[in-house]
């Protein structure tokens, strides 16, 4: 009786935990769009990537960005700071939550920001790069997230794949000439009709 009454329990158990993660993942919302780079593999990884604290150097909304608690490169744990306006108002605490360096694959995870309808305990984003084997190289954002309170997902949907596909298009930018994109210098507005869009991969 003992035995069967634990059986019970165990299977219970498991239906609940199984109902919970597939309602947890009906409710996250998908992002992924990815672009050709005309440049080796390793250097794009190197710009998105290794040089973590320094995406304003291609993100047309990013205003300011830097390392934190100690940070000086793309490695687990590292951490940055990313300002979406100039006041320093609208901004993301992030830290490296897994990398691999030799498959170019990172997860990012936001800790903390401000002006934001993220459940940021539900939201992170995955960066990858592949080598084309041709001296090109194809990068790509997948952005997984839950909104505070659920129903703005939908209206966060689209400024999100705006953001991704724009930084794509600055990263391309930045990495094939080297003139950086941002928040201040506007560059975006003069560059983004001379590029291909970023294929969305999924929305």
């Amino acid at each position: 009786m003992k035995n069967k009454f634990i059986i019970v329990a165990v299977i219970t158990i498991m239906a609940t935990t199984l109902s919970f993660a597939q309602s947890m993942e009906k409710n996250f919302k998908t992002l992924q769009v990815e672009l050709k780079i005309n440049a080796p593999a390793e250097r794009v990884w190197e710009a998105m990537v290794l040089d973590y604290g320094e995406i304003a150097n291609f993100s047309p909304y990013i205003f300011a960005s830097n390392y934190e608690n100690g940070s000086l490169k793309g490695t687990l744990g590292a951490e940055r700071k990313c300002y979406f306006n100039e006041k320093g108002t609208q901004w993301s605490h992030e830290r490296i939550a897994t990398i691999d360096n030799d498959k170019m694959e990172m997860r990012n995870v936001i800790i903390d920001a401000a002006k934001f309808p993220l459940n940021l305990d539900n939201s992170q984003a995955f960066y990858s790069v592949k080598d084309n084997g041709d001296g090109t190289s194809t990068a790509s954002y997948k952005f997984q997230f839950r909104t505070k309170p659920a129903f703005m997902g939908f209206f966060a949907k689209g400024p999100f794949k705006r953001t991704l596909k724009g930084t794509l298009i600055g990263l391309k930018h930045y990495v094939e000439t080297g003139e950086k994109v941002n928040g201040v210098n506007g560059k975006y507005d003069e560059i983004k009709d001379k590029y291909q869009e970023p294929t969305l991969i999924k929305s």
